[in-house]
């Protein structure tokens, strides 16, 4: 099988750990009763903590310690639902594009074809392999996923093998982010092992093009930024952070806070689903080189002469 799902590590964080949002000005109080005085107001951001403990009171109430001595009511945190997407390690090197659709979608016979209602649907998160493509009307190239079925580029992100950047030895471990696809790919010299989806900065907080090296990384540490601003944000215990930009603070980390990679949705950083990030903080730790991450946006007519 030329693509599989690795298996977790023995001392994963993925599913030990509860994180939740907190509510705007919620209380924090030094024991799980509103008759306390708090020991802190949380302010207003987008504000994430991690979860040490959930309490149930004899009086129906439900109460989460999120640091020791300190608890919110349940009023006043959502929990997160992390998501369980994980990319693909490969066995050899790929032949063909592949990737991951991104928003459910129902096959065409061809481009610029209207689906059958009869063809099934397609889930977010279905692994594709591409045989073709062609530049359909309104220039959107269709991707053709075998068996007869065709999809439009918009709901699909891929992944294709690309050559080493220059300044990156043959033999060295690097990686690289696709802005336009919105994908990951780690790479041993020449030939990609691993591959998933990510989410990149916002137009208004783009990430950085260009060739770096992580120069420093923490398996879990907090994230904060937009202090003062109507953007503010607290992240606690963010997990498997690899800081590549140092001018900018910018990392490849894990995200329990959002399900939507594949698509743009961060300040900057590089969003990855935590089975990834810790794949590449585990599988680069004792690389023989300063991981490399190659960021840079692609042609995705490229692929009209690659398929």
């Amino acid at each position: 099988t030329l693509f599989i799902s690795p298996e977790l590590p023995q001392d994963t964080l993925f599913e030990r750990r509860w994180y939740g949002r907190l509510a705007d000005n919620s209380n924090v109080y030094p024991v799980p009763s509103r008759s306390s005085a708090p020991v802190r107001n949380v302010g207003d951001g987008y504000l994430f903590a991690t979860v040490i403990n959930r309490l149930q009171k004899d009086s129906g109430e439900t109460w989460y310690e999120i640091n020791p001595g300190e608890f919110v009511h349940a009023d006043d945190i959502q929990l997160a639902q992390v998501s369980d997407f994980q990319g693909v390690e490969t066995t050899s090197q790929p032949v063909r594009p592949f990737g991951w659709v991104v928003e459910e979608v129902r096959p065409s016979s061809g481009s610029d074809v209207e689906p059958d209602i009869d063809v099934e649907k397609l889930p977010r998160f279905t692994f594709v392999e591409i045989y073709d493509a062609v530049q359909g009307e309104e220039d959107w190239i269709w991707y053709d996923i075998g068996d007869g079925r065709w999809v439009r580029q918009t709901y699909l992100s891929l992944v294709n093998v690309d050559p080493r950047p220059q300044g990156v030895g043959e033999d060295e471990f690097w990686t690289e982010v696709d802005l336009y696809e919105q994908t990951f790919a780690a790479y041993e010299g020449d030939r990609l092992v691993y591959a998933t989806l990510i989410s990149s900065g916002l137009n208004r907080w783009p990430t950085n093009e260009g060739l770096f090296q992580v120069w420093d990384r923490f398996r879990e540490y907090k994230m904060s930024g937009a202090e003062g601003q109507v953007d503010y944000y607290y992240l606690e215990d963010v997990p498997y952070i690899m800081y590549f930009d140092d001018h900018n603070g910018i990392a490849l980390h894990g995200t329990d806070w959002h399900d939507r990679c594949g698509y743009k949705h961060s300040h900057g950083g590089v969003n990855m689903p935590i089975k990834d990030a810790e794949w590449t903080f585990n599988g680069t730790a004792e690389a023989p080189n300063d991981l490399w991450g190659w960021v840079h946006t692609s042609d995705p007519k490229a692929a009209l002469q690659d398929t």
